[in-house]
Order: structure tokens, then sequence, then C-alpha cells
């Protein structure tokens, strides 16, 4: 039945709509492709290395694909999930290097934006930082994009305020605080909010820091109060939290409020300390040390302040307002009467000043020292002088003794392991038993392999005159060519072999060549002059390095030692050289 006219053309205009259409169904689903790679991920916690090879698999694809816009997002997952500093640092790079590729301004921005946390944050690299994050402002200011300009505002003040210059830090954190509070009340989509909240309240903590450090501690307790608040138990704002505790047990310390500052900045570690915010860490440990001192428990002191020091040698920086924990370091060993870790801690506080010269070169000036940078040099020449004089010497005789112990113990271990296989050895030797191939052919033993009694027995006869004319001696002997020589067959004469000597045929060689030469360096005295290259080739084995294993395997000794113990045994017997004995 023919298809009415009707049908066609709404067959036709079906199939022009799916051919037209055709791109945007395989962008739906190339982006599903990418979503169901992401899906597996977008939710794991910041920092969470396990989730990288995901990330690795969305970012191969993008590469692939040349989708550069998705490339970018591969590296910045990267980024986010990445533990280690440096590895965030090259996912930075490489997120930049995408970004030019879509000759995208926005993305420039945002990935020098991402460059410059990394430096701040992650790697406390405040001039590479502030590099960083000019030339994203430059480029994200020609944009509309009021949410990255604050951002990047955010960012540029707290590197100011790192660097001491908290008013200006203060007005543009009272700029993007404001901002972004205004944009968290808007009904918008909940990734969005929880960006605008989480740049509120970092405002709000950098805005209390500028505050405490003018200051102004009255303000900063309210607004810290007013954030906590704010912030309650949520966990998606953990590490926030974490920030408005520290500076609440600050405040609190500084109030004399020893017990509830200890509880709070403990609080404030569980909450910073998965983000590996080290610097605010090093802080807290630094007050912690300093709450514990005050409350009379001298070990837990020590023990944070060391913790300090501890994340000082790992990281290479330290909060100018962490300094003291050296000084109280060093008055406590001071007087303690221990020099060393005097000396130790005076030395540390040398490089903690000259970091924070380099890093904060504007605070460095106005920081309080109990101890400057040149009584500290005359006091770490005068320990370093104390230390030499009483440990030196003793130092010295301390490692002469111990050397001198685990020497003669060894020597004392070897010479006697060695004596004993020696003895054994000769036991051996003087009972004609020495590895004796010949002697270990039993009469009459089973005929386990099948041949012929005839042909066994012939090819017995043939390795007895083989043993006693010394034949094995012949350099580059083998089994085909030994079997030849009897007339027989490989099969047959390993059989034989193994059968009768109870072995294959490389060890029966060896044992015969390493029995006869053994013999002879014991019997006549001119072998033991022989070099071993020469001892070597008169038993029939090619290689130096191969007849001193093989002789070491079988007599237990090597060839040198076993030498020169001969020599020494004659020489005590009073024994001319020459002759046989």
């Amino acid at each position: 039945m023919p298809i009415p006219v009707d049908i066609k053309v709404r067959i036709c205009i079906l199939l022009q709509f799916l051919f037209f259409f055709e791109p945007l169904f395989s962008q739906k689903e190339d982006i599903s492709d990418y979503y169901k790679i992401k899906k597996n991920y977008e939710n794991s916690l910041e920092n969470d290395s396990t989730v990288l090879p995901l990330v690795q698999k969305f970012i191969n694809k993008a590469r692939h694909e040349k989708k550069y816009v998705k490339l970018v997002e591969g590296y910045k997952d990267g980024l986010l999930y990445s533990h280690s500093s440096e590895r965030k640092l090259k996912y930075a790079d490489s997120a930049l290097w995408a970004a030019k590729l879509t000759k995208d301004d926005k993305l420039i921005g945002r990935a020098h934006t991402s460059k410059g946390i990394v430096y701040y944050f992650n790697l406390k690299k405040y001039n590479p930082a502030l590099n960083e994050l000019l030339i994203a402002y430059d480029y994200i200011r020609k944009s509309d994009d009021q949410y990255y300009k604050n951002k990047v505002a955010y960012l540029l003040g707290v590197v100011k305020s790192y660097i001491g210059y908290y008013e200006e830090a203060l007005a543009m954190f009272q700029q993007t605080k404001q901002f972004f509070e205004e944009e968290a009340a808007k009904d918008q989509h909940p990734n969005l909010v929880y960006g605008n909240k989480r740049g509120y309240y970092n405002s709000l903590h950098q805005m209390v820091v500028c505050y405490r450090n003018l200051a102004h501690q009255k303000l900063a307790d309210s607004i810290t109060d007013i954030a906590l608040s704010g912030i309650g138990m949520d966990e998606d704002y953990l590490q926030e939290r974490g920030y408005f505790l520290k500076e609440k047990g600050i405040s609190l310390f500084y109030r004399s409020d020893y017990i509830n500052s200890l509880k709070s900045l403990q609080e404030a570690i569980s909450c910073i300390s998965p983000v590996n915010d080290f610097s605010w860490m090093t802080l807290c440990y630094s007050y912690i040390g300093k709450t514990y001192k005050e409350l009379g428990n001298s070990d837990e002191s020590l023990r944070y302040l060391r913790k300090v020091d501890s994340i000082f040698n790992t990281h290479h920086f330290i909060l100018p307002e962490a300094r003291s924990s050296y000084e109280i370091l060093i008055n406590h060993y001071h007087d303690k009467g221990d020099i060393q870790k005097q000396l130790y801690y005076t030395t540390q506080l040398i490089k903690v000043d000259e970091h924070i010269t380099r890093d904060f070169t504007y605070l460095s000036s106005k920081i309080h020292r109990e101890y400057d940078t040149k009584r500290l040099r005359e006091e770490k020449i005068l320990l370093e002088q104390k230390v030499h004089r009483a440990m030196w010497l003793n130092r010295i005789l301390y490692i002469l003794a111990v050397v001198l112990i685990v020497y003669l113990l060894f020597r004392y271990r070897r010479e006697h392991q060695f004596r004993e296989k020696y003895r054994l050895l000769e036991q051996k030797i003087l009972s004609g038993g020495t590895h004796n191939i010949i002697d270990q052919v039993t009469e009459g033993a089973e005929n386990d392999s099948g041949i012929e009694i005839r042909i066994r027995d012939d090819i017995l006869k043939k390795l007895q005159e083989f043993e006693e004319k010394f034949e094995f001696t012949e350099s580059g002997l083998t089994l085909p060519k030994l079997a030849i020589r009897f007339d027989t067959n490989q099969k047959y004469l390993s059989s034989v072999i193994n059968e009768s000597k109870g072995m294959n045929f490389n060890r029966y060689i060896s044992e015969l060549r390493i029995s006869y030469i053994t013999k002879k360096l014991y019997n006549e005295r001119k072998y033991l002059h022989y070099k071993i290259e020469t001892l070597a080739e008169e038993c029939g084995i090619a290689s130096r390095n191969n007849f001193s294993d093989l002789f070491f395997q079988i007599n237990g000794i090597r060839p040198a030692d076993f030498i020169k113990k001969r020599l020494a045994d004659l020489n005590k017997e009073g024994k001319d050289d020459g002759g046989m004995y």
C-alpha cells in the first residue's frame, strides 16, 4: 500500500530536523560524558588525592578532544584535590596553559588567580602570589564578573595583610565582605551560594586579623562572635569555623582565660588541619604552648612549641606572631642548663629572623624582640664554644670506642668462622675424603635409569679413568664433548652421573676441579704462590671470579683466605718451600 503524501512530508521534516540538530545532541552527549566522570568525585573533600585518577580521566578526555575549556576545568579539579603543594602548582601552571589556548580573558584571569592562591595559601610565597594576582586583576577588570573581581580583591587584601599593611587590607575586606554578603542572600544555585558564603566568612576572618593587629580587639571579638554564631556546626564551613575559633582562642589568651583559650585553639586545629593550612596551625601551636606555660604545664608547653619548630623545618615559613615560641624555648633550656638545645633553638631563631625579614619586610622592623639578631649571633658563638669544649673530646672517644668494639667483634667472629671452616676442610683433606668423587660411586647401586647394566658399567669405568687421569682439568669441557669421548650419548652419560654421583654434570665437574686444586694447594707449596688466575687455569676454570665463587661454594672459604692460612701454618711448622709433604 503506498504511503500517503502528508506522511512522506512529515518524515522528511523529521529527518531534516534530526540532521540539523545532530551537533546539539552530540554536544549534549559529550557534556553528559564529562558529567558522568565528574559526578564520581565532585562531592569529595578538598585535598582528597584519592580521586585524582578520576580527575586525570577527565583531563585525558578533554585533551584528546581538544576541548580547552573542559581541560581548564580538569586541571583546576586536579589543583583542588591534590594534597601536595608542589603538585597543586603544577596543576595551576597546566590550567594557565590551557586557558591561554581558549583566548578567553576571563578564563586566563581565573587561571592566574588560581596560581596566585597556590603561591600565597599553600607555598606562602607572597611576591610571586602578588604578581599573579595583579595579572589576574588586569584580566578580570575587563569583564563584568563582579564575583571574580571581588575574589581577586580579597586575595590582594590577604597579601597586604600578611605583609603588615592592615589598614589598606581592611578597606578591601570591608568591600568584599559587603559584596559576598549581598550575593549570598540572593536566590541562586547552591554552589554559588556556597562560594559567596565562603567569600563572606573569609572576608570577616581577615577583618578580625586586621582589627586585632590594629589593636581594635573589641571589634575583632564582635565579628568573631557573629561569624561563629552564623556558621554554627555546619560542616560545609568547617575550615572557616576553625579560623574564627583560632581568633577566639588568641583573644581569650590575652584576657588570661587560659582554659577556654586552650579549648578554642585545639578545636581550631581540628578544623584547619584537614586543609593543611600550616601557617595558622603554627600560630595555634604557638599560643597553645604559651597557654600551657601560663598554666604551669611545662611538658605540654614544650611539646606544642616544638611543633612550631617542626613546621618551620618542613615548610621554611613562620608567621612573625609565632616567633616568640623560640624565645620561650631558648630561655627554658638556658634555665635547665641544656647547652645543646639552647644552641639549637638559638640557631633556629636566627633562621626564623632571616625568613621573617625576607617574607615580611614591613613587619620585621616592628616586631618586639627579646633577642635581637646581633645578640643572638654573639650568644650562638659562645654556646658553640661551650659545646665544643664540653662535648668534642667525649664524642670522639665514644665514636672511637664504638668503632673499635664493632671492628673487634666483626674480626673475632670472622676469624672464628674462618678457623672452623678451615679446620673441617683440613680434616677432609687429611682423611682423603675432600670431595672425592670417585669414592661416591656405590658398588651395586640400583639402576633406576633403565640403562642396560653393560652400558652403565662401561660409562662408570670410563668416568673412573677420567677422574684418575685428571682429564676434568681440561678447559671448556662440556657434556656433549665428554659423551663423544666416551662413545655414548648425552642422555646416558647425564643419567649415570646423576644416579651414581648424586649431582648434575656441571656440579660434578666443578667438584672435581675444586677438589683437585684444593689438594694441590694443601700438599704442594708452590701452588700457594700462584695467582688466582693461574690456579683457575690449572684446574680448567676459565674465569677468576667463577673459580673464586665455586671454591667458596664448595669449601666454605675463599681461595685467598685458604692460601693465607695454609702459608701461616707452614711457617709455624718451619717447612721449606717446594716439594710434596
